[in-house]
């Protein structure tokens, strides 16, 4: 039996991987927050105390992706005082920044939902009190985790080839591996 034959046709400078959408991470947040405010305000009183840990994780994540962003942008863009940065090193990035964006969009939702919650019932208890502050640093945790991962995810773009050197930018890793062209050298090639 033969696979069924798509009539797609295929770019070859067509990327494979997308940059990350906006509108994807608003529609993760908004679902994860709708979930958990039907969850929490029927078993909140049964919950235990909410945890800083995975808060400030989310912030510390947020403070080394962010941190990263603009060494691995002058890597690639090879300004002076930089040494060439490995391609798969901004692969691994790159996959880093994605997941951690709808990480980040994920527990924004999460931590949303249970901030309005835990400010409606301000003041009815004392479990309220005491797990609004980590709500608090999640929030801001997860959305900064979010904007450092899009930042880190944009500083890994190649730039487009310069005109005088005449040959247009490539999105296929194959074009160079099959002339022989090493890109784990910064794209330099010799000896």
């Amino acid at each position: 039996m033969t696979p069924p034959q798509t009539n797609f046709p295929e770019s070859p400078h067509q990327p494979r991987m997308r940059p990350t959408s906006i509108a994807t991470l608003s529609v993760a947040a908004l679902v994860t927050g709708a979930l958990t405010w039907l969850g929490v305000s029927h078993f909140y009183s049964s919950m235990p105390p909410l945890p800083w840990l995975p808060a400030l994780t989310l912030a510390g994540l947020a403070l080394v992706e962010a941190v990263t962003a603009p060494s691995t942008k002058a890597r690639i863009d090879r300004k002076e005082g930089t040494a060439p940065v490995n391609p798969l090193v901004v692969a691994r990035y790159v996959v880093l920044a994605k997941a951690s964006a709808l990480a980040g969009a994920l527990f924004a939702g999460l931590y949303a939902a249970l901030l309005v919650y835990l400010l409606i019932a301000h003041g009815r208890s004392s479990a309220v009190d005491h797990d609004l502050p980590p709500a608090v640093v999640g929030v801001i945790g997860a959305l900064g985790l979010v904007a450092a991962a899009l930042w880190l995810e944009r500083s890994c773009r190649v730039p487009p080839t310069p005109p005088e050197t005449g040959t247009p930018p490539t999105d296929d890793w194959a074009d160079d591996e099959r002339s022989g062209g090493d890109r784990s050298a910064g794209g330099r090639t010799g000896g």
